[in-house]
């Protein structure tokens, strides 16, 4: 694909983002920010078993982290729990199509993908510890 199709893409999951919103009890709610922009992330999951059977985000700031986010939530939505700690900042800029981004740039891409794996890390320290410590250990690096 050209690069002009993913910016469409991309524009078009900002302006109209999938699963943004609140939830009402949700497993597992989490939040952080990129200091260095001021873009702004909260995950709300619902897990039943190992399933995530509904996500919704908030948020604000650029197109791409917002972007990021709402194709995020498409990606794991209906997925285990634990398979986002096998997901890599690889997968997320191949799946917003844009593999050459600047630093900067890089970092507002990968806040939802950093959040959701705080998130999960949530889930599990609440559940198993010793577990939590090992999928925390296994998703460093974002």
């Amino acid at each position: 694909m050209s690069d002009d199709i993913y910016r469409e893409i991309i524009l078009d999951h900002y302006r109209n983002p999938r699963n943004k919103g609140k939830m009402s009890n949700p497993d597992v709610s989490i939040h952080d920010s990129n200091p260095l922009c001021g873009d702004e992330i909260d995950m709300h999951l619902k897990v039943v078993g190992d399933k995530i059977t509904d996500i919704k985000f908030e948020g604000r700031g650029c197109a791409i982290s917002q972007a990021s986010a709402s194709m995020l939530t498409e990606m794991v939505a209906g997925k285990p729990l634990t398979s986002i700690k096998d997901l890599t900042k690889d997968d997320i800029l191949e799946n917003i199509g844009l593999t050459n981004l600047g630093p900067a740039r890089i970092k507002c891409a990968l806040l939802s993908l950093k959040v959701l794996k705080l998130g999960m890390v949530q889930y599990y320290a609440n559940k198993d510890p010793a577990s939590a410590k090992k999928l925390q250990d296994d998703s460093k690096g974002l």
